[in-house]
């Protein structure tokens, strides 16, 4: 893939780029999805609500079922999580030497996800990933509108003081490489899960990897 980038700025996600979080977390609020009657199936459950925040995935959820969820299902789909994750998570492979690589160049980069600040901590500090980040995390509560709207990632540029066109997002969802472009970054979706969609990824405008790795050459870094 022909694709050549210099960014003053480099914007992660979370949870599926830098955590490995997706398979565990992913299955257990599609499962909480599937439990209300949402008429999807599993694996679609899976795709639709992968890299959104918890307001946009319960907006979806309303208006397909036609009627509220239950009062406190968000709180038991985030204890449910808690829960899943108790044990520790793992980094993304190969994630740890692209940040050390950016960092010795000197290159900012900061953390923009849709998830609850405690899990992003949490689940940096069992990766081994927090000290990377810490002072430069930014959630979808921060913003009137998560992912795929581009405040989140549009704040976190303001707030570390880069403009968007200068900026490189790196996503593993639709909604956030959505986010991403609408934001008017340039946005590389990592496809390194199996049950990640790059075609998807790349029809919404990103440039897909499925090595982490590959990012240290593939950049101008």
């Amino acid at each position: 893939m022909a694709f050549s980038f210099s960014p003053s700025l480099v914007i992660f996600d979370c949870d599926g780029v830098l955590v490995d979080t997706e398979p565990v977390g992913g299955r257990v609020f599609a499962e909480g999805v599937v439990d209300l009657g949402y008429p999807a199936s599993f694996d679609e459950c899976l795709r639709t609500f992968r890299g959104r925040s918890m307001t946009s995935a319960v907006e979806i959820i309303e208006a397909r079922m036609g009627r509220a969820v239950p009062v406190g299902w968000a709180d038991e789909m985030w204890r449910r999580t808690e829960l899943a994750f108790a044990e520790g998570v793992a980094p993304i492979a190969g994630v740890a030497e692209v940040i050390s690589h950016i960092h010795e160049r000197g290159i900012p980069f900061c953390l923009a996800s849709s998830g609850e600040m405690p899990f992003i901590h949490r689940n940096l500090k069992s990766a081994g990933l927090f000290d990377f980040f810490a002072g430069r995390m930014f959630n979808a509560a921060m913003v009137a509108r998560g992912k795929p709207a581009p405040d989140l990632f549009l704040h976190a540029a303001a707030h570390m003081r880069h403009t968007p066109e200068c900026c490189l997002v790196i996503e593993d969802s639709v909604p956030g490489v959505q986010a991403g472009v609408a934001a008017g970054m340039t946005v590389i979706g990592y496809a390194g899960d199996p049950m990640t969609d790059a075609d998807a990824l790349k029809s919404e405008g990103a440039h897909v990897v499925s090595d982490m790795s590959a990012l240290i050459g593939l950049l101008e870094l």
